[in-house]
């Protein structure tokens, strides 16, 4: 059977392209997406991307993935990273590999931004390189998922 990745995108990432551009570029998701699912192709792998503002929509899809036929998630939070912790509580809950990933470098960022709740509970995180933050992701994940038993810097 392919292996299948779930990206999963946070709140206000549908409104890329035209929010604050110079921080998170100018591709909007529909671009990302498109991306982010040649790369996974040519490593042979499908990719479904799913973008949400509802944080319980987030939760069913993490909770959901594993019987939906995924073997990893790449997830980008968004502003969810710095409080939610029904979402950590989440990535914790699942067996799947999560991969937390940021366009922007949120540690050279606002203050707040600098601690994510979900990272703890994530196999890594990878931040502040646009639309390459995705793709490493899916890398990232590919490796989890070639390696179960590599040491981890996270839980998953």
């Amino acid at each position: 059977m392919k292996r299948a990745i779930l990206v999963l995108h946070g709140p206000n990432l549908n409104l890329l392209g035209s929010r604050e551009p110079e921080v998170y570029g100018r591709l909007t998701l529909a671009q990302v997406d498109r991306e982010i699912k040649r790369y996974g192709q040519a490593r042979g792998v499908r990719v479904e991307c799913l973008q949400s503002n509802h944080e319980g929509e987030l939760i069913e899809a993490l909770q959901t993935a594993s019987r939906k036929g995924f073997s990893a998630i790449v997830f980008n939070p968004g502003a969810f990273t710095h409080y939610s912790i029904a979402l950590r509580d989440a990535v914790s809950a699942i067996s799947l590999p999560v991969i937390e990933v940021h366009l922007s470098n949120v540690h050279a960022r606002e203050e707040f931004r600098r601690h994510s709740v979900i990272a703890p509970a994530a196999r890594g995180q990878i931040s502040g390189f646009g639309l390459r933050s995705y793709l490493l992701g899916i890398d990232a994940a590919l490796g989890a998922l070639g390696s179960h038993r590599e040491s981890r810097g996270g839980r998953r």
